[in-house]
């Protein structure tokens, strides 16, 4: 799995502002929440979107940076891109993949922070 820099492990503290902003969260962005976290919810996409918050990649470097095969990063890639997590972008022969916003990067990161805190 790759390594997250302790600058993007490190999270902001919430906002009253924020914290009002999610209480007052209605059904809907509820939903598009849990679908967001279903799509975060594997060993193997939560690789890929810590790798993609480090910078923008192919699939062939993901797969060496992962150790996972083309066709499971492809397919991974697809539910991510079905979910919003990532765009794509043509790079010459090669698409490039990137998250679709800096809060991505946040969410993964917070979740590893927050999974090393739990297991000390």
């Amino acid at each position: 799995m790759p390594q997250i820099s302790s600058a993007a492990a490190a999270a902001a503290p919430l906002t009253p502002q924020d914290r009002d902003r999610a209480a007052a969260a209605t059904p809907r962005l509820i939903a598009g929440a849990v679908e967001l976290l279903k799509a975060l919810a594997s060993t193997a996409r939560l690789s890929i979107v810590l790798e993609l918050g480090r910078q923008e990649r192919c699939v062939h470097e993901l797969v060496d940076i992962t150790g996972m095969t083309q066709p499971l990063v492809s397919q991974h890639l697809r539910v991510l891109r079905g979910a919003g997590v990532v765009t794509a972008r043509r790079r010459g022969r090669e698409t490039a993949y990137s998250l679709t916003d800096d809060h991505l990067a946040h969410i993964a990161a917070d979740a590893v922070r927050h999974a090393e805190e739990t297991t000390r």
